[in-house]
């Protein structure tokens, strides 16, 4: 029985603690401070900026084009025959200057005919002299026949006077000086000079070879020069002169003519000289040509058949601004950060936007921030940071 009550007692004494615990705790929690959830601020976009320089700007026109020669010609004999010569020039790529001889055909021929045509020369030239002492003899032998007949001043009649054999004389030897001129012409073409400076391509002709007139042996192309012909829109040839195209007068605008060539990036100095008679009938273009003066004046050369490039030095804007590309936006926009940081969208009025730059005519001024970069959304008036410039871009 008193240990019945034992642990009865034992119990309610282990309640009476666990409740007093539980109390405590529950105290405990009550007096403790609630903390408040607060949102985190909203972190401001950074952007890249460039900052504006008006001033008077100078408008490139930048275009491309094939090099081609500005003469080129074929390499034909006007006469037949054996070759007996070749230059050593006369090879795919060969140099040669002006009044070089390239080819000679067997010259034989054409020496015996030169032979032939003179002695035909003298031989008329003979009858021609022994018609006309005739025809002399027979009017001085009217004149005497005649002179007491009151007739012997006027003259005898064409045939009493042999006019008709004179004349036939004449005419003799006329075509034959004619003969002997073709023959020796025909000699001198026997031999084909350089008509100028320059190099060969396409050639097929070899010594030994019996080559016809008529016949393209070669392609010459002249060295003196080279043209580009560059495709342009109407509204790029606003900015620069093409003359007898474009209103005013003078020398065509220079060029910066570029090209890569063995590795090298190498820069050559032009002008527009003409535009083309019309315009192409598929893509509307007007085809500009730029000429450079002594391509082959140094190595390596501005060859024929090179795609160039050329940038064309047009008009100058007074108090303009160019900005990089990425900064105009749709609408001829621009999103120009004031001092306060924040975004102001802006509209500017384009004279020319290329690949990599745009220049402004106005719509900013001279030290304002213009954004570079993108962003996912972007509200007018929405603040933003600056980025700091990349230390390492200098390098």
């Amino acid at each position: 029985m008193k240990n019945t009550k034992k642990r009865i007692i034992h119990v309610g004494l282990m309640v009476v603690l666990l409740g007093l615990g539980v109390a405590g705790f529950l105290a405990l929690t009550a007096s403790k401070p609630q903390l408040k959830r607060t949102k985190p601020p909203t972190p401001m976009p950074m952007v890249r900026v460039s900052q504006i320089k008006t001033g008077p700007q100078s408008v490139t026109v930048r275009g491309e084009g094939t090099v081609r020669p500005l003469r080129e010609i074929q390499l034909v004999p006007q006469v037949n025959g054996k070759v007996v010569f070749a230059s050593p020039v006369l090879v795919d790529g060969g140099e040669f200057k002006k009044g070089d001889t390239l080819l000679r055909i067997d010259p034989l021929d054409y020496q015996l005919a030169v032979t032939l045509a003179l002695a035909r020369v003298k031989d008329s030239e003979s009858r021609l002299r022994v018609a006309e002492e005739e025809a002399a003899a027979a009017k001085e032998e009217w004149r005497l026949l005649y002179k007491d007949k009151g007739v012997a001043d006027e003259d005898p009649p064409a045939l009493v006077a042999k006019e008709p054999q004179l004349a036939a004389a004449k005419a003799k030897l006329a075509a034959d000086r004619a003969d002997l001129q073709k023959a020796r012409l025909n000699l001198e073409r026997t031999e084909l000079k350089a008509p100028f400076n320059g190099r060969v391509s396409e050639e097929s002709v070899d010594i030994g070879q019996y080559v016809s007139s008529a016949k393209p042996l070669a392609t010459l192309f002249s060295t003196e020069a080279a043209e580009i012909v560059v495709p342009f829109d109407d509204e790029s040839l606003f900015w620069f002169h093409v003359p007898g195209f474009t209103p005013g007068s003078g020398a065509g605008s220079t060029v910066k003519v570029l090209a890569r060539i063995a590795g090298r990036e190498l820069t050559w100095s032009g002008e527009v000289v003409r535009a083309e008679g019309k315009l192409d009938g598929r893509t509307r273009m007007v085809q500009v040509v730029v000429r450079v003066q002594k391509p082959y004046a140094r190595k390596p050369p501005l060859a024929a058949g090179l795609f160039a490039a050329v940038e064309i030095q047009g008009r100058t804007l007074e108090n303009a601004a160019v900005i990089p590309r990425a900064a105009l936006r749709d609408n001829n926009t621009v999103w120009v950060v004031d001092d306060t940081g924040q975004l102001v969208f802006r509209r500017v009025d384009v004279a020319r936007q290329g690949t990599h730059q745009a220049i402004l005519r106005s719509g900013l001024k001279d030290g304002e921030m213009v954004v570079t970069s993108g962003l996912k959304v972007v509200t007018d008036g929405m603040k933003v940071r600056i980025m700091p410039p990349n230390k390492d871009s200098k390098s």
